[in-house]
């Protein structure tokens, strides 16, 4: 089994006026010239999960310009089980809605129909910039594997302003600290448990794999000294840390304080310091293995959504890719310039040409 898009309606949503794709469950691969609107496809996809998309963007920089009448997006997904049908929508720039089957959905509701993983060109520079978006890639992983995992951190989040104020603003009554820090505690020590269960998980699924990327050995690891192992250790952790927090004005411990480390794992070498084209081959493993992971964890292939990932691969690491997908019977809707990066896949795959006119993107089969 796989979870596939049917169809996809996409209405005043970035450069797309009203769209309407018919799509079996085969691999998507979208062409056409930079500009044209090919990523925004994909991100309309990836709104079929919880979040704010693969663009991190608000529902008002969706919405198509002049007009920012709001924006819809409508798809019938198929998995196991019949065919469900998602909107998802933002009128007048408000926060985005859902709805499943015609009734309000939640977004953890949507996480558990539906699990999207994604690829992009700004991931690129992931081992090499700040601890922020190895964060947020970890997070999406965990996502996908429990959608739950949204609740915790936000709860956390909250939680967390809320103590940053009382830091700021020089409080120092322990009563005013203590019902956050318990709240603090019993969603960060969830969401450290769902970092490390992910991580194993994704271990696992590199182990013995017939793959022609190379595994990555990923560590959870502090930026200053160690996360507290127990939800009562990180409540007391951060009792403890008060004097330090109100001289810095923040919180300095606890999961969002955590980072993701990598190594190449057959060179044992830092995935911050491998070549460019390692690290591309190190992300690609890595999306590979959640895929391979789910399928093993809910029997179904999760939706795939690689952005010009072609582009950066050699011939032979390209088709080698393109034998993965397929082997995982995974939809993997995928963009790049030409029809010719996706040649090795040939009947395999459906292929649709994306052009642009007058500020209108169009979506054609090729």
């Amino acid at each position: 089994m796989t979870i596939a898009l049917q169809s996809l309606m996409m209405s005043h949503f970035r450069s797309h006026r009203v769209v309407r794709m018919e799509v079996d469950a085969r691999p998507v691969a979208l062409f056409g010239p930079n500009g044209a609107g090919k990523t925004n496809i994909l991100e309309a996809v990836s709104l079929f999960s919880p979040g704010r998309g693969l663009r991190r963007a608000s529902a008002a920089e969706m919405t198509r310009r002049p007009e920012a009448l709001g924006w819809k997006l409508s798809a019938v997904v198929s998995g196991q089980g019949a065919p469900r049908e998602i909107e998802t929508f933002s009128e007048g720039g408000a926060a985005r809605q859902v709805t499943i089957d015609g009734k309000a959905a939640s977004q953890v509701a949507l996480g558990a129909l539906v699990r999207v993983l994604w690829l992009v060109p700004a991931m690129d520079r992931l081992w090499i910039e700040g601890a922020d978006g190895r964060r947020r890639f970890l997070d999406r992983m965990v996502l996908s594997f429990d959608p739950g995992h949204a609740e915790a951190s936000l709860a956390y989040e909250k939680a967390m302003r809320e103590r940053n104020r009382l830091l700021k603003d020089m409080v120092r009554d322990a009563h005013w600290y203590g019902a956050l820090e318990r709240q603090m505690a019993e969603a960060g020590h969830r969401i450290d448990v769902a970092r490390r269960a992910a991580l194993a998980e994704l271990a696992a699924a590199q182990e013995g794999a017939q793959t022609a990327f190379p595994a990555a050995a990923l560590e959870l690891v502090q930026t200053e000294g160690e996360m507290p192992e127990t939800e009562g250790d990180l409540r007391e952790a951060l009792a403890e840390s008060r004097f330090r927090d109100l001289s810095a004005g923040r919180t300095l411990v606890g999961p969002h304080r955590s980072d993701l480390y990598g190594v190449y794992a057959d060179k044992g070498v830092p995935a911050r310091d491998c070549s460019t084209g390692e690290q591309k081959a190190l992300l690609v493993s890595l999306i590979l293995a959640n895929a391979r992971a789910l399928q093993t964890r809910i029997g179904q292939a999760p939706l795939l959504l690689l952005d010009e990932v072609a582009a950066h691969l050699d011939a032979g690491r390209r088709a080698a890719l393109y034998d993965e997908i397929c082997a995982l019977g995974a939809q993997a809707w995928m963009t790049g310039t030409g029809p010719e990066l996706f040649a090795e896949l040939g009947e395999r795959a459906q292929m649709l040409e994306v052009t642009e006119t007058g500020g209108e993107s169009r979506v054609r089969l090729a």
